[in-house]
């Protein structure tokens, strides 16, 4: 496992959305459905302690957190990280990936 901090940009985000990776979106409900990555589950901050087991990626692989602008998501992952869960944030979160240029779905779904 990496050493924590990990943390990689949207534009890395971006590539590895395309291999259907793990990714959780730790912010208030409200501010997920107003606008998230595709294909990010939503997982608030505060319930990340009670829901460990959903944050581990079924074949092994990294799960990768975001927010809004990436503090709560690296809580997450140092949280979690000494859960010795394999985890990565995403650098500047939702709010880079929209500066990127990129689409943010709404609404309750993932994608």
């Amino acid at each position: 496992m990496p050493a924590y901090p990990s943390e990689i940009s949207v534009d890395d985000l971006a590539d590895l959305l395309e291999n259907g990776i793990l990714l959780i979106d730790v912010r208030q409900l409200d501010e997920y459905q107003s606008g998230h990555v595709a294909g990010a589950v939503h997982i608030a901050l505060q319930e990340i302690p009670n829901r460990v087991e959903e944050c581990v990626s079924a074949d092994g692989s990294p799960t990768y957190f975001i927010c809004k602008v990436g503090g709560r998501s690296a809580q997450a992952c140092e949280y979690l990280a000494g859960e010795s869960l394999n985890v990565v944030n995403i650098a500047g979160g939702t709010l880079a990936w929209l500066h990127s240029g990129r689409d943010v779905v709404e609404g309750d779904n993932p994608t």
